[in-house]
């Protein structure tokens, strides 16, 4: 940003520097004239002309100066004009009275070539540079060289600077027009990134609920509901069902408090995957009645940030779908560490499903495979259901694994 301002800066200065030069040449050619005029033993014009050359010099001073401060053309294009043709029409006046006046037509070449467009501009100058050669003839009686070879190199000189300055002038122009757009669009993305930020968090928190909280709800009224049947002809079966539901809403509690603080679960604390699998398992064939057995190939190894989590929360997303959905007797979850990737593979001898029809459910159930799929795609992982009614589901997933090559 600091080299257009640079170039603003330079702007600035070179419009102050022509009205300082407009100025600076008619307050000298006022002193001309005065000098000539008033203190010379005989002066060429009646006193009463040489006031009105006064009164008229001052008047053009005053309504330049007032004019540079107000008028602004980018905003006030007819009024600018109106400016400019006062200031010509009474420079001109000033420059037939006295030939000291004439030479106010070089910074008079800026202002045209400034204020006015294109071929007008170049008009504008050409009338100016005649006026100039015909004044200095008309007060001279004579016509040279020098008289004509002046005002035509100053004016073809403030051609070639006002080409600079509008050059100049458009390229900072546009270069302010790139810096606030680039401006606009990091403010954008900024407020993209935060609505991403609030969506992604939306969609974790939706996650985490359906895995943990939503599975572990089913599970607590499922619990209950076998302990109302039991409680009438066998109590202690009834006791314990309602113990486990306790146990479940106190871990289900957890859970929530962990997630909220985007931790890893309770299950993971000490950062055992294959232990925490085992355990889900158990917990699933104490509490839901399906025969679940965890298996294990490979040697556990180190994993990168949010697989453990992933990996436990896919377990349990499949084994609630199995206890709620599939019916099923037995479900099997292995793990498996196979050199440059980890899978985790869930299955079940239920009743099967189409895996196509959970993607047009309207009651919200295949919610739980569609979360889990963006679950472990964020990753860089693959997930697969294999499902045939009547004859079980497996569930795939696979996620590379992350090596640091040694030298």
């Amino acid at each position: 940003m600091g080299e257009p301002l640079r170039a603003e800066a330079v702007l600035w200065a070179l419009r102050l520097l022509l009205h300082l030069s407009f100025l600076f040449l008619l307050g000298f050619a006022l002193f001309q004239y005065v000098t000539t005029e008033f203190i010379a033993p005989t002066p060429v014009h009646p006193r009463w002309a040489r006031w009105v050359v006064v009164c008229g010099a001052a008047g053009l001073g005053l309504l330049y100066g007032v004019g540079s401060l107000v008028v602004r053309p980018e905003t006030h294009r007819v009024r600018s004009l109106v400016w400019l043709a006062a200031v010509t029409a009474l420079w001109a006046s000033l420059a037939w009275a006295g030939s000291e006046f004439v030479w106010l037509a070089f910074p008079l070449y800026f202002l045209h070539l400034n204020l006015l467009r294109g071929v007008h501009s170049v008009i504008a100058v050409v009338v100016i540079t005649v006026s100039v050669v015909v004044g200095q003839a008309l007060h001279t009686g004579d016509l040279t060289v020098g008289m004509v070879l002046g005002p035509c190199l100053g004016a073809m000189f403030a051609v070639a600077i006002a080409i600079g300055y509008r050059a100049l002038s458009r390229e900072s122009r546009q270069r302010l027009e790139l810096i606030d757009t680039l401006t606009r669009t990091r403010d954008e993305l900024a407020a993209s990134q935060r609505r991403t930020g609030v969506l992604d968090e939306r969609e974790r928190l939706a996650r985490e609920i359906h895995d943990t909280l939503a599975q572990g709800l089913s599970s607590i009224v499922l619990l209950l509901r076998s302990a109302e049947n039991a409680l009438a002809d066998d109590p202690d079966l009834a006791g314990t069902r309602i113990t486990e539901a306790r146990e479940s809403a106190a871990a289900n509690l957890e859970e929530a408090r962990r997630f909220v603080r985007d931790l890893a679960p309770p299950s993971l604390a000490g950062g055992d995957l294959p232990e925490a699998l085992r355990r889900l398992c158990e917990r699933c064939a104490r509490t839901d009645g399906v025969d679940c057995r965890f298996r294990q190939d490979g040697v556990a190894t180190a994993l990168p940030p949010g697989y453990e989590v992933a990996l436990l929360r896919a377990a349990q997303a499949s084994l609630a779908n199995v206890v709620t959905h599939a019916h099923a007797d037995t479900a099997v979850v292995t793990l498996g560490y196979l050199g440059g990737e980890v899978t985790l593979d869930v299955y079940d001898d239920g009743i099967g499903f189409v895996p196509e029809e959970t993607r047009h459910r309207s009651d919200g159930t295949g919610y739980g495979l569609t979360s889990l799929r963006e679950r472990i795609t964020a990753l860089g992982g693959r997930l697969e259901v294999e499902s045939t009614p009547g004859e079980g589901t497996a569930v795939a997933i696979q996620l590379p694994l992350i090596r640091e090559e040694t030298s």
